[in-house]
């Protein structure tokens, strides 16, 4: 019997298997509204045979994109383009649909990765960043304005109205984005976050607005639909946030309601030795967080592609489920190959099960 490809509750959603598919940014729409690229995108990974898609980074409000290419839900026509989307969707694939609500600090305002990922200029169309401190991300960076309670409380509200869109539009989850260096992950931190007054400072301190995000998020998304949280368990350099704050934070969550914690790491420093090209590089995160929340549903993510080695994380407990990223870019049917490898059926649509092992002499040789 396969762990990884059995089912798993979270919350009120129960997941075919343990394999989720992360958000990814594709830096592809326009004005924060999803295009035919998304549509694509999103329509390969819903019959993928993953039991969960998550939507790449949406913008909360305009200036929370990374780049003018993030999508957003924080209008009317974001929320309707969104639907349409799911609706489509729908008509081939149960596939829950979730969607990462994120904000990205003092990292917005640069250009898409294949365009340089630099600050924009203002004759690109640079607009204001927001971060807990007014520390750039690098040199060259915008130095972004430090937060006042009316910019908190501006963000705060655009969680809790994402949220409200996001269920409209027919997700089944939302994640919280608060890893990679993004605004929350920003006041975690030490290295990004020296404000002196009840938000920075100690872990409580710097821990107070992303818990005050995560109470409103809880609040406003519908407790019939699954809720999680995407948070780093390392910064990657000395004097970063430590592993027991990292826990702490995970536990708040867990004890908030919220139905998975999402372990993974880096991002908020430029220059940071990061040993990404290890297989399972972030596992021992998700490890130390499921020591200290036993009962919390925790996902690992990092380096993730190997079939087996997926398997085994789930079995030994590291981890409750595992995401797969690039390696779905790589091979978007790659839940279905792993199936295959782990000795599962396929559960291919019927419109590609002649590709199959059962019914295609050229599969092995194809692998």
């Amino acid at each position: 019997m396969s762990q990884l490809f059995s089912p798993r509750p979270i919350g009120p959603l129960t997941l075919k298997n343990r394999v989720a598919i992360a958000p990814m940014c594709q830096y592809s729409a326009v004005e924060g509204l999803p295009q035919p690229w998304h549509v694509q995108h999103l329509g390969r990974l819903a019959i993928s045979g993953a039991g969960l898609v998550i939507v790449e980074a949406t913008g909360v409000e305009a200036a929370g994109r990374i780049t003018p290419g993030d999508t957003g839900l924080w209008n009317d026509a974001q929320e309707a383009a969104f639907g349409d989307i799911l609706k489509g969707i729908r008509t081939y694939s149960d596939t829950p649909i979730g969607v990462q609500l994120a904000h990205a600090g003092r990292k917005a305002s640069t250009a898409v990765p294949w365009k340089g990922g630099r600050a924009l200029t203002e004759a690109e169309g640079a607009w204001e960043t927001f971060a807990p401190s007014a520390v750039a991300f690098q040199d060259d960076w915008h130095t972004p304005t430090e937060m006042t309670e009316a910019d908190m409380d501006r963000v705060v509200a655009a969680f809790e109205d994402a949220a409200r869109r996001a269920d409209r539009a027919g997700f089944d989850l939302v994640e919280l984005h608060a890893a990679h260096g993004y605004l929350l992950c920003e006041f975690l931190s030490p290295i990004s976050n020296l404000r002196t007054d009840q938000y920075g400072g100690s872990a409580e301190n710097r821990a107070r607005f992303p818990l005050r995000v995560a109470r409103a998020l809880r609040d406003a998304w519908p407790k019939t639909k699954a809720l999680g949280v995407r948070f780093n368990g390392s910064d990657w350099v000395e004097g970063g946030v430590a592993l027991d704050e990292v826990t702490d934070f995970g536990r708040a969550l867990h004890d908030m309601g919220y139905d998975y914690l999402h372990l993974t790491s880096g991002g908020n420093v430029a220059r940071a030795d990061i040993p990404g090209a290890e297989p399972g590089y972030q596992v021992p995160f998700a490890e130390a967080m499921k020591a200290a929340a036993p009962q919390a549903n925790v996902m690992a993510v990092g380096m993730i592609f190997d079939p087996q080695q997926a398997e085994d994380i789930v079995a030994s407990g590291q981890a409750d489920l595992v995401a797969i990223a690039r390696a779905a870019l790589d091979d978007p049917q790659w839940p279905h190959h792993a199936a295959v490898t782990l000795g599962r059926g396929e559960g291919l649509p019927p419109q590609y099960e002649r590709a199959g092992k059962a019914f295609w002499p050229g599969y092995g040789r194809a692998r």
